[in-house]
C-alpha cells in the first residue's frame, strides 16, 4: 500500500470518528443543559411517562429546552451501537476472538450498571427538595444493559439488525398498556418486577424502586445504530449520505403517526398547539418520539460528516466532549447539583440558568480534555479507556 493510499485511509477513519464524536458531544451538552434545568432551574418537567400526569408547558422556553434534550438518550444508544460495532471489528483485525469481544462488552457494561447504582445515583441524591428512591433505574443501567445484549448481536449482518430493531420499535409499543393502568408495581407478582427493568417504567415502592430506563425499548437503537456501523465500516461517505435519507423518511414518519394520533403515540395528543405536536411520550420511548429524535440526530450526523477544515475546528470542543462521555456524564452530575445547592438554592427562571449550564461547560472542558489526552496512553485493555 502506497503512502498517499495509507493517509486517504487514516482521514477517512479520522473524518468518520469525528462525525460520531461531535454528534456524541452535542448531546451532551443538550444532556447537560437539561440537567441544569433540573439542578439549577429546578423547572424540569415530571418527565414524559406512558401514564400519570402529563407535563404541560405555557412556557415556549420552557418546552424548547426539554426539546432540545429529548436528542440526547436516543442518540447516546445509537451511537454506541455504532460504536461497539466499529469496535468489534477493528479487535478482529488485531486478533481478537468472538469470545473476548463479548467479554468486553459484558464487563464493560457491568461497569456502567455498578456506576448507576453505587456513584450516579448519589447525584440525584442531591437533587432539589430530597429523593426518597432507594434504587434508581437510569440511563446507564439501561446503557450497560442493551450493551450486553447487543453483543450477542455482533455478527448479524445489517438487514438482520435492522429486522430485529424493527421487532423491537414496534413489539416493545405493543407491550405498553393503557395510559389508566399507570400505577406502583406489585412485589408479589414476580413478573411486575421485570416491567420496571426490562419493559416500562413506573414504580415499585416496597423496594423503594423507581425506573426511568428499562431494557428493552431502548435496545431496538443499539442495534440500529450496530447496522450504522457496518455501514460506516464499509462506506462512510454512503453511509452518511444514508443517515439522511433516513433522518428525513423519520421526521415524515414521524409527523405522519403524529397526525394520526393513534398508535405509535402511546398517548393521545393533549391539544392542538405546536407544543402539544411536538410534545411526545418519552419513558418509554414511543415510536414518535424515537422518529423525532433520531431523524433529527440523522440529519446532524450528515451535516458533521460533511464538516472540514475550519467547521472541524469550529465544532472540536464537541469532539472533546464526545470521547470522553462517561467521564463528562458522572463529573457533570455533581457540578450542576453543587452549582445549584451553592448558587441557587430556590431554583432560577429558565433563561437565568442558561449562563450556570455553559459557566458548567466551561469548567468540565478542560478537564475532560485532560481525561481524554490521559486515558489514550492508557494501554488498550485498560478499564480507564471506559470512560
Amino acid at each position: 500500500m502506497s503512502e498517499n493510499q495509507s493517509a486517504e485511509i487514516s482521514n477517512q477513519k479520522t473524518s468518520r470518528l469525528f462525525a460520531l464524536d461531535a454528534l456524541r458531544g452535542l448531546i451532551i451538552v443538550f444532556m447537560a443543559l437539561d440537567h441544569a434545568n433540573y439542578f439549577v432551574a429546578q423547572k424540569h418537567s415530571p418527565g414524559e411517562y406512558w401514564g400519570g400526569a402529563f407535563p404541560v408547558y405555557d412556557d415556549s422556553l420552557a418546552f424548547i429546552t426539554r426539546l432540545l434534550t429529548h436528542l440526547s438518550a436516543p442518540g447516546f444508544f445509537f451511537l454506541m451501537g455504532a460504536g461497539m460495532l466499529l469496535f468489534a471489528v477493528s479487535r478482529r483485525k488485531q486478533g481478537w476472538s468472538e469470545w473476548a469481544i463479548i467479554r468486553h462488552f459484558w464487563i464493560r457494561g457491568a461497569v456502567l450498571v455498578a456506576l448507576q447504582f453505587l456513584i450516579v445515583n448519589r447525584a440525584w441524591e442531591l437533587s432539589p427538595g430530597g429523593w426518597d428512591i432507594s434504587i434508581y433505574v437510569g440511563v446507564l443501567f439501561a446503557l450497560g444493559g442493551t450493551m450486553i445484549l447487543g453483543s450477542l448481536f455482533l455478527k448479524l449482518r445489517p438487514a438482520w439488525l435492522l429486522g430485529l430493531s424493527a421487532v423491537l420499535f414496534v413489539g416493545t409499543e405493543l407491550l405498553v398498556p393503557n395510559s389508566s393502568a399507570w400505577g406502583p408495581a406489585n412485589l408479589a407478582n414476580p413478573l411486575d418486577l421485570l416491567n420496571p427493568l426490562l419493559i416500562r417504567p413506573g414504580s415499585m415502592p416496597a423496594l423503594g424502586l423507581w425506573s426511568n430506563y428499562p431494557i428493552l425499548p431502548w435496545l431496538e437503537l443499539v442495534t440500529f445504530g450496530m447496522a450504522f456501523g457496518h455501514w460506516v465500516a464499509s462506506d462512510s461517505k454512503q453511509a452518511f449520505r444514508r443517515a439522511l435519507q433516513l433522518g428525513g423518511i423519520f421526521l415524515a414518519a414521524f409527523v405522519v403517526i403524529r397526525f394520526l394520533d393513534g398508535f405509535g403515540n402511546i398517548r393521545p395528543r393533549a391539544g392542538n398547539t405546536w407544543i402539544d405536536f411536538l410534545n411526545v411520550v418519552k419513558y418509554p420511548p414511543s415510536m414518535t418520539f424515537t422518529l423525532l429524535t433520531m431523524g433529527i440526530n440523522l440529519a446532524v450526523l450528515w451535516l458533521f460528516a460533511r464538516a472540514h477544515d475550519v467547521w472541524q475546528q469550529f465544532l472540536r470542543p464537541l469532539a472533546v466532549f464526545g470521547q470522553a462521555p462517561l467521564f463528562f456524564y458522572v463529573l457533570h452530575l455533581f457540578l450542576y447539583a453543587g452549582l445549584g445547592y451553592l448558587l441557587t438554592p430556590n431554583g432560577t427562571s429558565v433563561p437565568v440558568m442558561y449562563p450556570y449550564w455553559l459557566l458548567g461547560l466551561l469548567i468540565l472542558f478542560p478537564v475532560t480534555l485532560w481525561y481524554d489526552l490521559f486515558k489514550r496512553r492508557q494501554p488498550a485493555n485498560s478499564i480507564l479507556r471506559f470512560f
